[in-house]
């Protein structure tokens, strides 16, 4: 009966274990379709502070699986399913209910490119994650773009502008968020700096990017998701022209050899 007795908290802790990372997966789950309800009751500033706890709480799910090592294809699909609410759904309901919605089929067609671009970023992902590089996305990861999305809701709502005055800024940016994460541009991961050592500046230079969010979160906020999604672009351009121009500068110049008087004889024959 002691055996009994000790095998089953064993069994019940390590049923537990498995279940904590799809509860912080379903917690994810819950902020977004939180999100959703709240923009339908108008209460934008909750819904896009919602979606951002999602992102949180989508952060959390795969580290705590990997920490104690009950990673399973059940909570990979879940998680891309939870993320395709949260990520995708949510935020383009988010800025369609605050101000597409009076550009009318505009409004929901700029919405929908970002909603399909979401979820192709999402089945692309699951498909090449065995082969894609761990140091870069390909592409603009989902939770970045619904960071971009709700932070530009969240510093419109709190610098006072209505819907109907930054629609269309809003539609450009919702759909260039879509076209970002179907992009194939490279967008560093962040996930190689868990396992780099990096100098102590780093860590005060860390602790002063707090300070500067607690200052004005919302502006803080859109300027550094911001900054993020055009990292893709400007790598890529950077890589095409500026190495091109370095390697040209760096090449030494080749010295013309002066033809031979028979080799000029036939120049001008």
């Amino acid at each position: 009966m002691s055996d009994q007795q000790n095998r089953k908290p064993m069994d019940l802790r390590r049923r537990g274990i498995y279940i904590l990372p799809n509860l912080f997966t379903t917690g994810a789950l819950f902020a977004g379709f939180f999100a959703i309800v709240q923009a339908m009751n108008m209460r934008y500033e909750l819904a896009a502070i919602a979606i951002f706890a999602a992102i949180v709480l989508d952060g959390l799910d795969g580290r705590v699986a990997r920490m104690t090592h009950t990673q399973s294809e059940f909570g990979a699909e879940y998680d891309s399913l939870s993320d395709m609410v949260s990520f995708g759904v949510a935020p383009a309901l988010v800025v369609y209910e605050w101000t597409l919605k009076g550009l009318g089929k505009w409004g929901w067609f700029a919405a929908f490119i970002y909603c399909v671009g979401t979820a192709l970023r999402l089945a692309r992902f699951n498909t090449n994650i065995e082969v894609v590089d761990k140091s870069h996305f390909q592409g603009l990861p989902s939770p970045a773009a619904a960071a971009l999305v709700s932070s530009f809701v969240l510093v419109m709502r709190d610098n006072h502008y209505s819907g109907d005055v930054v629609s269309v800024a809003a539609a450009v940016l919702t759909v260039f968020a879509g076209f970002s994460m179907v992009s194939n541009f490279r967008f560093f991961s962040f996930k190689s700096l868990n396992r780099r050592m990096v100098p102590f500046i780093a860590v005060f230079l860390f602790a002063l990017f707090f300070i500067l969010v607690s200052v004005d979160p919302p502006i803080i906020l859109f300027l550094l998701f911001f900054g993020y999604s055009l990292s893709g672009y400007v790598t890529y351009l950077w890589g095409r022209y500026g190495k091109r121009d370095e390697t040209v500068a760096a090449e030494p110049p080749q010295e013309v050899e002066s033809p031979s008087p028979a080799e000029n004889e036939d120049v001008y024959r």
